[in-house]
């Protein structure tokens, strides 16, 4: 626990803020292919934003929530929205399944890290970390894909997604064993599982699926 005590509340923080950009900028780069207006597009940044933490803390009984502790995330989300939309518009930027991939993996590997750490320090065990981490890093983008009326990609593309955050999960929590710098655990489980889902998509591996 003194590890995560010398990590403190403001990498935390920063990397919350991280993840909760790269996600936010995959809702709008999202919205944008689906043709959204700019009200569709706010929605959908705002939930693929801070539909997993919230999730995470109300699992966690944390209140209030993670946005609400720091209002500056809904208005640098806000901000970030804007830009984004006034940049695609200025540019005649055209989004694409690709182009949302990198904020997207990045993303995934900041929440998962923040929601195992945040798990952690609750005192929960070491799956029960792991799942929180997962369910940070994937239910914002399972949000933002229903709300644009698809199935969501992790459920439907048979590529590694969820099981990249749990096997970066498990590096998180395999570092905080082994008693390692909590800024070391971070990166890890952030490189692994961002990295992780990169290479799948690079590779184009493949889940075991229904045959019919």
């Amino acid at each position: 626990m003194n590890n995560f005590q010398q990590w403190g509340d403001t990498l935390r923080l920063l990397v919350e803020l991280a993840g909760t950009a790269a996600f936010a900028l995959s809702g709008v780069l999202e919205g944008a292919r689906k043709r959204l207006d700019a009200v569709g597009i706010f929605v959908v940044g705002f939930l693929a934003a801070f539909g997993g933490g919230t999730l995470r803390d109300l699992l966690l009984d944390e209140r209030p929530f993670f946005w609400v502790r720091h209002v500056e995330m809904l208005w640098g989300v806000l901000a970030l929205c804007l830009l984004a939309m006034l940049f695609m518009r200025r540019h005649h930027f055209e989004a694409t399944q690709r182009g949302i991939a990198l904020p997207d993996a990045l993303g995934l590997g900041l929440f998962t890290a923040t929601g195992v750490h945040q798990a952690l320090l609750t005192g929960m065990p070491a799956l029960v970390a792991v799942l929180m981490g997962l369910i940070t890093g994937v239910f914002g983008g399972v949000l933002r894909d229903i709300v644009c009326n698809q199935i969501p990609a992790t459920f439907s593309d048979h590529q590694p997604y969820a099981v990249c955050a749990f096997a970066g999960g498990w590096v998180y929590v395999g570092a905080w064993q082994l008693g390692a710098p909590g800024w070391l655990a971070l990166l890890a489980c952030v490189g692994f599982t961002a990295g992780l889902r990169m290479l799948a998509l690079w590779r184009n591996w493949r889940l075991p699926t229904w045959q019919t």
